[in-house]
């Protein structure tokens, strides 16, 4: 295995009326062992009351990076039609800085409707969408090396999504980090159409991660023999219930190989 098992948690920002509890979850996750906080970044909830309290992505991942210190952190993903390029680019340098490096920016199209809708940003269409986030990813991999300070190190860029034609070929250009929801057999298949695209681009395909929410104990390890190397557990409001990720991080200790010491 060319990299070690890790195991995120996305904090789902929903349901939490007070910051007082995600601010907890965060802490919890940190002393469990976990290696990536993630959030994700709409408006509204994606379950339950459609209404219910909800808290903003970035702003959230700023206050991440002051009260950790191990733990990666980013949004799993950002909407990539919700902010100009060039001050998501200079945000995710911001954060970067704050947290000490451990920033991955994830990014996506975007397709919850009502978060365009209540805060007045042009739905359009999948393929639209698909190009602004082309335009969104060209836009902060040119603006990154022009700020001053420039980001403590090459900001790793995980892309959300699954699209065969589109999708795959902006994470065989751009991305560091792949995450998708397919299952075993179509996760096979469309690893196969990411190492055409990364061949077309002239990519190593190895190097990117592959991402995938956690499928349980029993399915895991089929993943790894997969590629997967990236699973996350998602938790929501108000309660953030963490007990699944204490038998995730038990596993991914026995997984991963020992260090090798007395080596130079």
């Amino acid at each position: 295995m060319s990299r070690p098992v890790r195991i995120g948690v996305q904090l789902q920002p929903q349901h939490a009326p007070e910051y007082r509890l995600i601010r907890d979850a965060v802490l919890r996750c940190e002393d469990a062992g976990v290696d990536i906080v993630f959030n994700w970044d709409h408006f509204y909830p994606l379950t339950g009351d459609p209404d219910g309290a909800h808290f903003e992505c970035w702003t959230m991942l700023g206050a991440f990076a002051e009260q950790t210190e191990r733990v990666e952190i980013g949004a799993l993903v950002t909407g990539g039609g919700y902010r100009n390029p060039d001050l998501l680019a200079d945000m995710a340098r911001t954060v970067d800085h704050i947290s000490g490096g451990r920033l991955i920016l994830g990014i996506g199209a975007g397709w919850f409707e009502k978060d365009y809708d209540e805060y007045g940003y042009e739905f359009g269409t999948p393929g639209s969408r698909l190009e602004l986030l082309k335009e969104t990813l060209a836009r902060i991999s040119a603006r990154l090396p022009k700020l001053n300070p420039r980001p403590t190190r090459d900001l790793p860029i995980l892309i959300g999504g699954g699209g065969e034609k589109k999708t795959l070929r902006l994470v065989a250009q751009y991305a560091d980090m792949w995450h998708t929801f397919a299952d075993l057999d179509v996760l096979a298949h469309k690893n196969k159409v990411l190492a055409e695209h990364c061949a077309a681009v002239g990519t190593d395909q190895a190097r990117i991660e592959r991402s995938v929410q956690w499928p349980g104990l029993e399915k895991a390890p089929a993943f790894v023999e997969a590629g997967v190397t990236t699973f996350t557990i998602g938790a929501s409001g108000p309660d953030y219930d963490l007990s699944e990720v204490a038998k995730a991080v038990r596993w991914r200790d026995e997984v991963n190989p020992e260090p090798v010491s007395g080596l130079a």
